[in-house]
């Protein structure tokens, strides 16, 4: 048996040499060597509009409201004041709007082009990002047109062209395709090019997957009762896979993407942390509608503390790997921080 040469007055004091817990045994050497930091810059906010004259509940996320557009401006206007750089918007359609293959999406009077000149005519120096997907507008409730039982994906990138081009003129500075058709990254991208909106970015919803997390955000844009229990399995990705978000990461950036983004977030920190470290891309996660909802229902049972675990989360992301997240809690983390 090893036996130790220092007898047991002298190793109190010498054992162990490396003690981890010196730098974390006063805050400001805690601040001192903190590997990751979050700041509101890091924070876009998604936020949802309603096309009436007063802000709407939406229960399965409570503190969420779909905003009317006078709501939308001061909201945005509050988020400069907080440093959020960014906001993203979703309309909630009429259903009287809402057609098999979406053409609301295009039309240059729908809601989310009041809202984003709404919000320029109001609030400078803030980047609006845009949805690009057709499921806030088709009466069936997936992100494309059907066609012979399932969505059609070059027929579906075809209006995404239009309503990406529809957007850009409208004034959104980022175009966001969420609706993972193949090939339609590089189709908008050429798309605004040769029309001139050289300028609009492109944030790719490169590896989005067919997660039970998005329930709360269809129940905000109102098509879950158009999609009912039919699933987005056909083009959106399988969560057990990794490998192939890597290739559809890969793809997006060769289509021209200026960023990408993994969603969900917390499920799928591997995938944050793969895709930084191979594209060193400025790469984006979104915590998605379930995930704010489970913090803030057992919160509100006092089952745990709401801010301390929303902090957390989103510092998760950025030790993963994110550049920014996309997070309903963003005035409320921007504030706290």
């Amino acid at each position: 048996m090893f036996e130790s040469s220092l007898d047991s007055d002298t190793m109190p004091g010498m054992y162990p040499q490396t003690r981890l817990r010196r730098l974390r045994s006063e805050a400001w050497s805690r601040d001192l060597v903190r590997e990751n930091l979050l700041t509101p810059k890091d924070l876009i906010w998604p936020i949802f509009i309603n096309d009436g004259y007063s802000d709407e509940d939406i229960p399965s996320m409570p503190g969420v409201k779909r905003l009317c557009l006078d709501s939308l401006v001061s909201s945005v206007s509050r988020a400069k004041k907080l440093g959020i750089p960014v906001v993203a918007l979703f309309p909630a359609t009429p259903s009287k709007l809402k057609t098999p293959d979406g053409e609301e999406s295009f039309n240059p009077d729908n809601l989310m082009c009041r809202a984003v000149k709404a919000i320029k005519q109001e609030v400078s120096d803030i980047g609006v990002l845009g949805d690009v997907a057709l499921d806030p507008y088709t009466d069936h409730g997936h992100d494309g047109v059907i066609r012979d039982g399932d969505v059609a994906n070059d027929e579906t990138i075809e209006v995404l062209i239009r309503q990406a081009l529809n957007q850009a003129e409208a004034g959104f500075d980022i175009i966001a395709p969420s609706d993972m058709m193949d090939g339609r990254v590089g189709e908008i991208r050429q798309a605004l090019d040769e029309s001139g909106f050289t300028r609009v970015q492109i944030m790719a919803y490169s590896a989005k997957y067919a997660s039970g997390f998005y329930g709360p955000f269809r129940d905000a844009v109102g098509s879950s009762g158009s999609l009912g229990k039919k699933g987005k399995h056909t083009y959106q990705m399988d969560p057990a896979n990794g490998n192939e978000a890597l290739r559809e990461v890969e793809l997006d950036i060769a289509e021209g993407a200026d960023s990408v983004m993994v969603k969900p977030g917390l499920a799928y920190l591997d995938i944050v942390y793969r895709v930084k470290e191979t594209f060193k891309m400025p790469t984006f996660v979104y915590q998605v509608s379930g995930e704010y909802a489970m913090i803030k229902a057992a919160a509100q049972n006092g089952w745990l503390d709401e801010k301390r675990c929303m902090l957390e989360s989103l510092i998760a992301f950025k030790r993963a790997g994110a550049d920014g997240v996309l997070t309903y809690y963003a005035p409320m983390a921007a504030e706290s921080l």
